[in-house]
This record gives C-alpha cells, sequence and structure tokens, in this order.
C-alpha cells in the first residue's frame, strides 16, 4: 500500500448513533444543555469521543445536525471539528429507488474513498447499492438506535478498519 493513501472515512449520524433513543442519559451533573433546550443531549456519552477518535479513520458528522455537529457535540465529545456532509435539497430526488436519502451524497462526498456509515436507517438496499455502486470498500454498520453506539459496534467498526482492504489495516 502506498505511504500517502488516505485513511478511510467514517460517517456518523447523530440522532440514534451518539444520541440513543431508549437511553436515560450518562449524566453525571446538571446538564446546562437543558436551559439551552435541547434535553436529549444529556443522552450523549462523553466516552463515546475517545473511542472515536481511537479509530484509524478520519471522522466526518453525516447528520442533519449539520455544522452545529462541530459547535454542539464535538466540544462536549472532546472532538476537534470535523468535516461535514452537506445534504442536497430534499427535492432533488433523494431516497429513491428504495435507498435512504444520504446515501448517494456519502458515495459521491467519499469520492473513492473507502469508508464506513455508522447510521441508525441504514438498510440492506443502501449497503447493497454502496457496494455495486463505490469503487473501494465499504461498511454500512446500523446502529441500534435505543442503544447507541455500543462495544459491539465499535468491534465491528474495527474489525473492518482492521482489513487490509480497508486501507487503514497498513496506516
Amino acid at each position: 500500500m502506498p505511504a500517502h493513501a488516505p485513511r478511510p472515512l467514517l460517517f456518523l449520524d447523530v440522532d440514534g448513533p451518539l444520541i440513543p433513543f431508549g437511553g436515560t442519559g450518562y449524566r453525571t451533573a446538571p446538564d446546562p444543555w437543558e436551559e439551552t433546550g435541547n434535553p436529549l443531549l444529556a443522552r450523549l456519552d462523553p466516552a463515546l469521543g475517545p473511542r472515536l477518535l481511537a479509530l484509524p479513520c478520519d471522522l466526518v458528522w453525516a447528520t442533519t445536525w449539520s455544522a452545529e455537529a462541530n459547535d454542539t457535540l464535538a466540544p462536549r465529545l472532546g472532538l476537534p471539528p470535523l468535516p461535514v456532509v452537506d445534504w442536497p435539497d430534499p427535492s432533488d430526488g433523494e431516497g429513491r429507488d428504495g435507498l435512504h436519502w444520504k446515501t448517494r451524497t456519502l458515495l459521491a462526498w467519499a469520492a473513492g474513498r473507502p469508508f464506513a456509515w455508522a447510521d441508525d436507517e441504514i438498510t440492506p438496499a443502501d449497503s447493497s447499492w454502496a457496494a455495486a455502486h463505490h469503487p473501494a470498500p465499504v461498511l454500512l454498520h446500523r446502529v441500534d438506535p435505543r442503544a447507541g453506539l455500543t462495544d459491539t459496534d465499535f468491534a465491528a467498526l474495527g474489525d473492518w478498519l482492521a482489513r487490509p482492504g480497508s486501507v487503514a489495516a497498513g496506516a
């Protein structure tokens, strides 16, 4: 593998994977974000940040939070500002053919780089389409939105990133 090969990308959704819908929260102290009108932020586990940073990949926000993810979530997770995927106008026909509305945009954003995508709305149709239309290895990993990212999810991402075809294995 060439020394200059880029690391794989990890596209991160927020609602479901990072802010679980079924959790009771990880709060250990009063949460100042509740005062700003978003009590769901109490469900964000700050321990996820270091675990994400330890993965051999480049993290990218793939969420409707858009740039707000860098302002609100990154500091709480101990993450640096991350690149943000800009989504097309919903009237552009995204989400047709049974695909998630993010799928085509993420493949275009990856521009041929290997990538993993952690989201709670991925379907087998998205995985099949990505495998058929992307020239590099891909892992579309569905996260249980009730639990968010778990040890099992990190193991699956880590195992995929360690495979020779993912590029990260030799990085």
